[in-house]
């Protein structure tokens, strides 16, 4: 499953998505939007995207990552909107039979997600705001 959404992500919901009997490991990462970058105080994150082709460029990051690892099933949740702090921005989850396929293949996804997909990522600061790209 890859969804953009404007929605609260539910990770339960996400857990049952890519649950499978034949998987011995399942990793999933959660973006969350934090109170601070590099020592000034954020007050919220908005999300904005290019859906049709945000949803394709995800697509294929997954494709590529089912090449390399024995993927069983995974999902990709990412955020449109304004988001508050603590609040989950992306999920990304990967059901595998080992674990160090699960975690190499969920780093890769989110690596390449926030190298390559039209999503962009404003920081609304107390004291202004800043369109950001991606952190190292």
């Amino acid at each position: 499953m890859i969804t953009l959404t404007s929605d609260p992500i539910d990770v339960a919901l996400a857990m049952k998505d890519i649950q499978s009997e034949q998987a011995g490991a399942i990793d999933i990462f959660l973006g969350v939007v934090r109170d601070n970058t590099q020592e000034r105080p954020v007050d919220r994150l908005e999300y904005e995207a290019y859906d049709r082709m945000a949803i394709s460029e995800m697509q294929k990051i997954a494709d590529s990552a089912h090449t390399r690892w024995p993927i069983l099933r995974y999902t990709i949740i990412h955020r449109k909107g304004t988001l508050q702090i603590g609040e989950i921005a992306v999920l990304i989850g990967v059901a595998t039979a080992h674990r160090a396929d699960a975690f190499e293949a969920c780093r890769y996804i989110i690596d390449t997600i926030k190298q390559t997909v039209p999503i962009w990522k404003k920081e609304v600061f107390t004291n202004g705001e800043e369109w950001v790209n991606a952190h190292p």
